[in-house]
C-alpha cells in the first residue's frame, strides 16, 4: 500500500478524531453554565444515568436540592435535553402563564397514545378544550355528585367492611394496596361505565379488564424510562417482547370498552343509566372518542385514587398522633351519621392528612411539557423548541426551600397553621388549604387543572372515614417502603397490614 492510498485509508479517520479533539476542547471552554449530572459531549450523562437508573426520583431529588434555582437539564445519548424544574415560579410560568407553549407534544403523546388514544389526557388544542368543557359540566352536575356517594356506600357495606371484618376475626394478612385499587376501579366502572366489575367481591375474582389496565400502565411507564426512545419503538414495530404484549392488553380493552360501549347505544333510551358512559352517548360523540375518554377516566379515577389512599394508610400507621386527630374531628362531624359531601368539605384535619400524604407520596411523581417556542423560564434556565421541560411534585415535596427544613416529616400543622378560607374552591369546599397549586402541583393548575379533584377528595374522604373508626392498620413492616412511579405511583410489594377493630360499639 502507498502513501496516497494510506492517506485515503486514514485520512478520514484523523479528520474525525481532529474534529471529536475539537470538539471537545470547545465544550470544556464554553461549558454551560447549569446544574444537573456530569454530562460530556456526545453521550451526555450517560454514565450518571445509568448509575442511578435504579433511584431516579432520589437522584433527581438530589440534584435539584443542589441547584440554587431548583431546575436541572439533563442531557442524554440519542434524546432530546430534559430541564426537570422544583421551582414553584417556574412551574407556574410554565402550566400557567405560558401555558400554550407548553404542550404535552408528539414525545409524550407517542408514549401513550396506543393505550390513552385521543382522550383527553393526551391531546392539546381544540380537541382538548372540546372534552374538557363537556367533562367539566358532568363532573359538575349534582346527579353524577349523588351517584358517587351512593355508590362509595354501597360499595363499602356490600365488599370493603365484610373484607376488613373477616380478616380482623380470623387473623388474616390483607394488602391494602389491592384492596383499594380493587375498590376504587368497582367505583369507577360503576361510575363510568355503569357497569359493575365485581373484582373486590368476597371471592376475590380475577378481573381480565383491572389486570389488563394494570399490564399496559406499567409497560408504558417503562417507555418513558428507556435512556433511547427508539429502543421501545423498534420492539413495538417488530411485535417484540412487552410491546407484544401491551398490543395485546390493549387489544383486550378496547374490545371490552366497545362492547359496553355497542350494548348501552342498543338499550332502549328509557332504561339507560345516568353513568358518564350514557352522558358521553347522549353528547354524539363517535364510539372510539368515547371509548378514549371513558380509558381516560378510568386510569385516571381509579389508580390516583387508589394509590394516594394507600399512602394514606401508611403515614397514619406511622403518625399515631396524627391518626387520632384525624379521628377525633371523623368522630365529631359525622357522629354516627351518613356521609354527606358538605360535611366532608369541612373536614380540615382530615384533608390537611390527605394534602401532606400526597405532598411526600405524589400519585403522578412528575409532568412533562414539549415546548413549541424556546423560552426562558423566570429562573433564567434557557428553554429550546422540542426540550422535555418536566415539573416534579415527588422532588417539590422534599425541597427544603419550599416546605422548610422539616420537609422530610408527616406534619399536619404545615397545612392547619394557614387561613382556612385562603384558597376554597368555588363551591366552598378547602381545596389546598392555602397552599398554591403551583408549590403543591398535585393537580396541576392553570387551565389543566384536574376537573375530577373535588370527586378525589369526596372518594378518599369517604373511605378514610368509613375504615379509620372502625379498623385500625397495622403494617407487618414498619420500614419505609419504597415509592414506583408508574403512571400512577404505587407501593413495591404491595401494603400488607393486619387489621384490628378499633371499637367494638362501632362494629
Amino acid at each position: 500500500m502507498d502513501f496516497t492510498d494510506t492517506l485515503t485509508t486514514v485520512g478520514p479517520v484523523f479528520f474525525l478524531l481532529l474534529l471529536i479533539l475539537q470538539t471537545i476542547c470547545r465544550y470544556m471552554h464554553n461549558k454551560p453554565q447549569h446544574y444537573g449530572p456530569n454530562t460530556y459531549p456526545i453521550i451526555g450523562c450517560i454514565f450518571s444515568f445509568y448509575n442511578n437508573r435504579r433511584r431516579l426520583l432520589h437522584w433527581y431529588t438530589e440534584l435539584l436540592a443542589s441547584s440554587p434555582s431548583q431546575t436541572i437539564i439533563i442531557q442524554r445519548l440519542g434524546a432530546r435535553r430534559i430541564i426537570v424544574t422544583a421551582n414553584p415560579i417556574n412551574v407556574e410560568h410554565i402550566i400557567k402563564t405560558n401555558f400554550y407553549n407548553y404542550p404535552k407534544g408528539k414525545a409524550f403523546t407517542e408514549i401513550l397514545g396506543d393505550l390513552l388514544g385521543q382522550g383527553i389526557f393526551n391531546v392539546d388544542g381544540g380537541m382538548w378544550h372540546m372534552q374538557r368543557k363537556l367533562i367539566s359540566h358532568e363532573f359538575t352536575a349534582r346527579a353524577m355528585r349523588e351517584l358517587l356517594v351512593t355508590t362509595l356506600e354501597s360499595e363499602a357495606k356490600e365488599r370493603l367492611f365484610p373484607i376488613l371484618e373477616s380478616a380482623s376475626k380470623e387473623l388474616l394478612v390483607v394488602d391494602m394496596q389491592e384492596v383499594l385499587k380493587k375498590f376504587t376501579f368497582d367505583i369507577t366502572c360503576r361510575i363510568s361505565l355503569g357497569k359493575d366489575p365485581e373484582s373486590l367481591a368476597p371471592t376475590f375474582p380475577i378481573s381480565r379488564l383491572a389486570n389488563a389496565f394494570d399490564a399496559a400502565s406499567a409497560i408504558i411507564a417503562a417507555r418513558a424510562s428507556v435512556p433511547v426512545s427508539a429502543a421501545w419503538k423498534i420492539k413495538r414495530a417488530l411485535d417484540l417482547g412487552k410491546e407484544k404484549q401491551l398490543k395485546e392488553e390493549i387489544k383486550l380493552i378496547h374490545e371490552s370498552i366497545m362492547e359496553i360501549i355497542h350494548n348501552r347505544k342498543n338499550e332502549e333510551e328509557a332504561m339507560r343509566k345516568k353513568d358518564f358512559l350514557s352522558r358521553l352517548i347522549a353528547s354524539g360523540f363517535n364510539d372510539e372518542a368515547i371509548r378514549d375518554m371513558v380509558i381516560s377516566f378510568i386510569v385516571a379515577a381509579r389508580d390516583t385514587t387508589a394509590s394516594a389512599l394507600t399512602w394514606f394508610f401508611w403515614c397514619m400507621s406511622q403518625n399515631r398522633g396524627a391518626e387520632e386527630e384525624v379521628l377525633n374531628e371523623i368522630n365529631v362531624m359525622l357522629k354516627g351519621g351518613q356521609f354527606e359531601i358538605e360535611t366532608a368539605k369541612k373536614m380540615r384535619v382530615l384533608h390537611a392528612a390527605l394534602c401532606e400524604t400526597m405532598r411526600l407520596y405524589p400519585p403522578v411523581a412528575w409532568d412533562s411539557k414539549h415546548p413549541l417556542h424556546d423560552d426562558i423560564l423566570p429562573d433564567g434556565t434557557r428553554v429550546k423548541r422540542g426540550d422535555r421541560v418536566t415539573y416534579f411534585p415527588y422532588g417539590m415535596g422534599r425541597m427544603k426551600s419550599i416546605w422548610g427544613k422539616d420537609c422530610s416529616e408527616f406534619k399536619l400543622e404545615r397545612w392547619l397553621s394557614l387561613e382556612e378560607n385562603s384558597a376554597s374552591s368555588n363551591n366552598g369546599g378547602i381545596m389546598y388549604s392555602g397552599v398554591s397549586p403551583f408549590k403543591f402541583p398535585i393537580f396541576q393548575g392553570g387551565p389543566r387543572t384536574c376537573l375530577g379533584k373535588d370527586m378525589a377528595f369526596v372518594q378518599m374522604k369517604f373511605v378514610a372515614s368509613a375504615v379509620l373508626p372502625k379498623f385500625e392498620l397495622q403494617p407487618l413492616d414498619t420500614r419505609l417502603p419504597v415509592f414506583v412511579p408508574l403512571l400512577t405511583a404505587k407501593m413495591a410489594n404491595g401494603f400488607k397490614v393486619l387489621v384490628r377493630k378499633r371499637y367494638k360499639e362501632n362494629i
